[in-house]
């Protein structure tokens, strides 16, 4: 039994530091794209969606992955912080995150060869020109399928600007009041992209090596974390394999986790693949929670398990265990955004409970 009234009975409810900030539970929002911007301005249906989430307890809630410039973006339809107008729509949300306990956080993302697509309920395919859409960049001129364009290869001046991107998103980031920030390396995107293998096919200095095809990133990294205010935590999501043979894998991951603690990053959200097409992926509760757990142990960071994760004994078994540190929730924040709420009732532990929802308690 705990030692205090007060104190937490699960793990999955204790309180985690980061930097200044205390996290009220182990639960985040894992950050998930509603293609509903228009030029990159969210709108009242982040506000609900974002903010449902935090009334229904999770402890951190990050927005969608968020282009760091509007040819960054997956879709026409992504939200995006390269202006004042999506600073100022950005802050009404993260006020009223705030408001609910909990901390507004943001994926920074490229979406490199994979931008200029259409959203899923609109078939996913690459979106002409004539309705917007624009060619893709990536570290080599190789497209992601058949049905993809052949995007163009960054040069030099290309490199700089991405970087410089990521930096101005973060400063109008901390403007709009978000407290968290995720730098998205993962599911095929640009700074993915750079890590692979099987999609940097470069000759010069961010291609070959494992340290030329990490460069980017880190390069990002450093900049970005000199650009975010130090007593706010920077977070990094990666893939930790492609799942595809000569490709990305865990023991490259390790590695970059320990490069990144090295540089200030507070947590490494650990999902897996979206480089290659029809990668094949065991897709079971927790499959990629291994990953998290042997970066913790391994390269001595905080985790952040995703994937599959729907059950309240689930999540606790997680964080109790010493798999990782966080637990991030898609899907299932869709299906249910108020799951903190019954996984404190499950668990036989409480949550803060809005005054105007008290009479449902």
């Amino acid at each position: 039994m705990p030692s205090c009234w007060s104190c937490p009975l699960s793990k999955l409810f204790e309180p985690l530091a980061q930097r200044s900030l205390q996290l009220r539970n182990r639960i985040v929002v894992s950050p998930m794209c509603q293609y509903s911007a228009e030029e990159g301005v969210p709108n009242d249906w982040h506000l609900v969606h974002l903010g449902s989430r935090a009334v229904g307890g999770a402890a951190v809630v990050i927005a969608e992955a968020t282009a760091v410039s509007p040819e960054g973006r997956i879709s026409p339809h992504d939200t995006g912080l390269w202006n004042d107008a999506q600073v100022a729509a950005w802050s009404r949300i993260n006020a009223f995150i705030v408001e609910q306990g909990a901390i507004p956080a943001v994926q920074l993302a490229h979406a490199g060869r994979k931008a200029s697509t259409d959203a899923p309920w609109r078939g996913h395919g690459p979106v002409a020109a004539e309705l917007g859409g624009w060619t893709p960049v990536a570290p080599s001129a190789l497209a992601f399928d058949a049905q993809s364009p052949v995007p163009l290869a960054l040069g030099e001046a290309g490199i700089r600007k991405v970087v410089n991107d990521f930096v101005a998103a973060a400063m109008r980031a901390h403007a709009a009041g978000f407290r968290l920030l995720e730098l998205h390396a993962a599911h095929g995107y640009l700074l993915h992209e750079f890590l692979s293998p099987l999609s940097n096919h470069r000759q010069d200095g961010y291609g070959g090596s494992f340290d030329n095809r990490v460069r980017l990133v880190l390069e990002v990294v450093d900049a970005v974390r000199a650009a975010w205010p130090v007593e706010l935590p920077l977070w990094v999501r990666i893939s930790a394999t492609d799942w595809a043979d000569g490709g990305w894998d865990v023991e490259q991951s390790i590695e970059l986790a320990k490069r990144l603690r090295q540089r200030d990053v507070d947590l490494v959200d650990v999902s897996s693949g979206g480089l290659v097409p029809n990668a094949r992926i065991p897709l079971e509760p927790g499959y990629q929670a291994p990953f998290a757990q042997r970066l913790r142990q391994e390269a001595s960071i905080a985790t952040g398990a995703v994937g599959l994760i729907t059950e309240p004994a689930h999540a606790e078994a997680l964080v109790a265990e010493g798999i990782a540190d966080v637990v991030l929730m898609g899907r299932e924040l869709l299906r249910d955004p108020y799951f903190p709420r019954r996984a404190a009732h499950v668990l036989g532990d409480d949550l803060t409970t809005p005054p105007q929802y008290l009479r449902a308690w």
